[in-house]
């Protein structure tokens, strides 16, 4: 009997893409989390989750997105606080990077199969090096996490009362910044922090450090331990993800002074201007944590964000949105065109035809998906303005986590569409676009071409 269900648990997997298969990891992954969620051993006294909220907040967390129903720091006792580290790092590292490596640790073999879920969960075009790839990775994160731990662990010795809180706290913020997740337990987020640079400066770090890229930490890292006589050189997509990440960042810190600078920041230092507009716009790289209530801002300033939280963080990171490359490479081909060129070039590299044509699959599809969230969370929930909802849907789609303040008060119906903005977030738009899809079936003729007016 138990044979038989394996064999016909193998034969259904079989049929199944290899997008297909992550997807279904991937909701798996957010069930599980949800029961654990659930569990009453890891709430606080007195408190009770419904089932929705506990699938908002499990999403939340396996998406690495930081939006609540309730406050993490009084909903979870201490023992929560590690389940819900736990889930954050399957979120951020990846399901099947951290699967992997369960295998390796059992010794299983790592076959063609699981090797084409590597490669589709990280977002990599080739199946040489995934193992590696995968000790790589889990490497670099959990050394970038301890010590980041335990950095802030100790320099929180001043601000909480024991040397275990203090650590807890630490660890806990380390994993939610590394994993660009956005989750507190101080219960309200860094503004406790909004005048100890120091804090935001490791933050800005563990941020940053999750959100460029693992292919970027590992060349990066490939770099700094070469021989001197090896040559080395880094890729056009470390090359290109590393500027438009940084050009992202230093446009949004100007931007956000700019539109703000006789409203928000009119009583403010230099400093204390600068560090509000920096960490907000490095935290729409996903982070999601905030030095200052959001909602505090003129409108050009959230809809700025808002624009950056939809393109978010690079890809094969911990983040989400359309991603910096996606985004980039959308810029290099218009600018291309307007000059009268007929191909995308940049650091003297050439930019493939399908990576263009995937470029603007997945801004449309975003633009579609995002625009439609929007007009149905206008129709369920009217009590809120068009800006916070649209603040909400991109921080959503983003998997960035600010919120004007409205995610506690949303209905069922506005929860589930959050909810379908994260996943989708997390999975990409090329997995959500693949799920029923199925295997690829190559035309084996062509009708005659048509050029068609444009524009």
């Amino acid at each position: 009997m138990a044979r038989s269900v394996t064999f016909k648990a193998k034969r259904f997997f079989d049929r199944l893409s290899p997008f297909q298969i992550i997807v279904l990891f991937y909701v798996s992954a957010a069930l599980i989390s949800t029961l654990l969620i659930n569990m009453p051993f890891l709430h606080r006294k007195g408190v009770h989750l419904s089932f929705i909220d506990s699938l908002f907040t499990a999403v939340s967390a396996i998406s690495v997105t930081g939006l609540t129903v309730t406050s993490t720091a009084e909903t979870f006792n201490t023992a929560g606080y590690f389940v819900l580290m736990f889930i954050l790092q399957f979120g951020g590292i990846g399901v099947m990077t951290l699967g992997t490596f369960i295998w390796l640790l059992l010794g299983q073999r790592i076959g063609l199969k699981r090797r084409q879920l590597i490669k589709t969960d990280q977002n990599r075009s080739t199946f040489a090096g995934m193992v590696k790839l995968i000790r790589q990775i889990l490497l670099i994160i959990v050394i970038i996490e301890i010590i980041g731990a335990i950095i802030l662990g100790i320099y929180f010795t001043q601000y909480f009362p024991s040397v275990s809180e203090a650590f807890i706290q630490g660890a806990f913020a380390s994993v939610s910044a590394t994993t660009n997740a956005g989750f507190d337990i101080t219960g309200s987020s860094l503004v406790m922090f909004e005048t100890d640079y120091f804090v935001q400066f490791i933050n800005i770090l563990l941020l940053t450090l999750g959100a460029i890229g693992f292919p970027v930490l590992i060349e990066v890292k490939d770099y700094l331990t070469k021989k001197q006589e090896d040559f080395f050189t880094f890729s056009l997509f470390t090359k290109l993800t590393s500027i438009t990440f940084a050009a992202l960042v230093v446009i949004g810190t100007i931007l956000i002074y700019l539109f703000d600078r006789t409203h928000f920041f009119s009583d403010k230092s230099w400093h204390e201007s600068f560090f509000y507009a920096f960490f907000q716009s490095v935290t729409t790289r996903n982070g999601g944590l905030a030095t200052m209530d959001v909602a505090e801002f003129t409108s050009p300033t959230l809809l700025v964000i808002c624009i950056l939280m939809f393109i978010g963080a690079s890809p094969s990171s911990v983040g989400g949105g359309i991603r910096t490359t996606t985004f980039a490479i959308m810029l290099l081909s218009i600018l291309a065109y307007a000059r009268g060129k007929s191909h995308v070039r940049v650091f003297r590299r050439e930019i493939h035809e399908d990576d263009i044509f995937r470029s603007y699959i997945v801004i449309t599809t975003a633009m579609m998906l995002t625009g439609g969230a929007i007009i149905l969370l206008n129709v369920f929930e009217p009590q809120f303005t068009l800006l916070q909802i649209i603040f909400e849907a991109c921080s959503a789609f983003g998997t960035t986590g600010l919120s004007m303040g409205i995610t506690s008060d949303l209905h069922t119906a506005g929860k589930i569409i959050i909810i379908f903005l994260m996943f989708v977030g997390r999975i990409g738009i090329f997995s959500f676009l693949f799920i029923l899809r199925g295997r690829v079936i190559t035309d084996n003729y062509r009708y005659p071409r048509e050029q068609m007016i444009i524009g």
